[in-house]
């Protein structure tokens, strides 16, 4: 439904050009403003409903703009997911799926597990005893499929084509039922893959508003990142050194918005900060960047001349004990994470590491060391950037080697001024 209220939006308000130019955008524009006529006008939402009967009997016309808007946004899509390094083989949502939910409707009803309802609709039980919360409604009066019925196809498709040892569906929360309902129906029919799907709900971002208004897109989160992170730059003089400040501004951006994000359950909604996602000190991405950069730096500096054969033995002092047992949990980690699908057990880990090896830095020092104990030191630190380095890939984030630009806000030094 929510497609036919944006196909007749786009007839009543829609203007080519501006889909061509900017899809995702116009396409909000417009089905905002259809759902505002809708809701006075039931002409509108009447349209929108036959639309859609249209689009399941497969009018070429309805279809032709279907596929426009599917075409178009995926183009945007690609291009936004391309800037988090994030790439995907195959686009393919339960859309798809509108004439195989017939052929999943004779599947329940040749079960038995298709009830009709005295309004037209097809329903499933899934409680057996009419319990009203276990009801799952899988065809309109009109016959049209549903979201359900939709995925239920998708489902059974994806099996037969993949053959998957697991199947994931990442969506928001306010799904959290729907899916549970789509493997129960999936078991009940029969299918016992159903306990290989896994549902993985995450939450909302409150608070997150840029210079375009209260409604937010990706790409404006991340032009405001890089923007104000090149802002930051430009103030620092160190900053010319800097090969490529855009992609430099871009990627410190990103692991800034990674490590807000995935921080806490995914479950959790949490509030957006702007002032927080940039800080250096404390449980940043930021923070993740820049210590990562300097331990690159520390064996830039000394790397030719101690990176040859050393004697773990000289690492007695407290803060390499603290560090080589941390690293030793990074397996443990990745188990933890890979069973609840929950990222920020690696969030949590990697932080720590960096904080262990920022206090590590200040006092195992490698210059005027003995050479045995600079290289032993050095070993250590290197280790320590490349499980960092590591579990940063892991979130998405690209490490850099050089970060000269670090703003500390709200860290002055013991002088009262702030310190880069």
């Amino acid at each position: 439904m929510q497609f036919g209220l944006l196909g007749t939006g786009f007839q009543l308000f829609g203007y080519e050009e501006k889909l061509q130019s900017s899809p995702l955008q116009h396409l909000f524009e417009v089905y905002v403003q259809v759902n505002k006529e809708a809701a006075d006008n039931k002409n509108v939402a009447k349209s929108a409903h036959e639309f859609f009967q249209r689009l399941e009997l497969g009018d070429m016309q309805a279809l032709e703009l279907w596929q426009k808007f599917r075409d178009l946004s995926i183009e945007e899509y690609v291009r936004i997911y391309k800037r988090l390094g994030v790439h995907f083989d195959e686009y393919s949502g339960e859309s798809f799926y509108c004439e195989k939910s017939q052929e999943v409707l004779k599947l329940l009803d040749s079960k038995g597990l298709l009830q009709k309802t005295i309004k037209g609709t097809a329903i499933v039980d899934l409680s057996g005893n009419g319990d009203p919360s276990s009801i799952c409604t899988v065809m309109r009066s009109d016959g049209t499929s549903l979201y359900a019925t939709r995925d239920l196809a998708a489902a059974i498709d994806r099996m037969e084509k993949y053959n998957f040892d697991t199947m994931i569906y990442v969506t928001d929360k306010g799904q959290k039922k729907h899916f549970q309902q789509v493997f129960q129906m999936l078991q009940i029919m029969g299918y016992d893959w159903a306990e290989r799907c896994q549902h993985v709900p995450f939450g909302v971002v409150q608070g997150m508003k840029t210079r375009r208004g209260e409604v937010t897109f990706l790409e404006d989160v991340l032009n405001e990142i890089r923007s104000r992170m090149l802002q930051n730059m430009a103030s620092i003089k160190t900053t010319k050194e800097v090969e490529n400040p855009q992609e430099t501004a871009e990627r410190v951006g990103l692991a800034a918005l990674i490590i807000q994000d995935f921080k806490g359950v995914l479950l959790s909604d949490y509030q957006f900060s702007w002032d927080r996602i940039f800080q250096s000190r404390g449980d940043t991405g930021v923070f993740l960047q820049y210590t990562h950069a300097r331990l690159h730096s520390l064996e830039e500096t000394f790397g030719c001349g101690y990176l040859n054969d050393f004697n773990t033995a000289c690492l007695q002092e407290p803060q390499s004990v603290s560090i080589l047992q941390h690293l030793l949990r990074f397996d443990e980690v990745l188990y933890r994470s890979s069973q609840d699908l929950q990222p920020r057990h690696i969030v949590s880990y990697l932080l720590t590491l960096s904080h262990l090896a920022g206090m590590a830095h200040k006092t195992l020092h490698i210059k005027d060391s003995p050479p045995e104990v600079a290289g032993a030191r050095l070993h250590l630190f290197r280790a320590v950037r490349s499980v960092l380095a590591n579990g940063m890939k892991l979130l998405g984030i690209t490490p850099l080697q050089v970060f000269l630009c670090c703003q500390i806000q709200h860290a002055p030094h013991h002088n009262g001024k702030s310190i880069c």
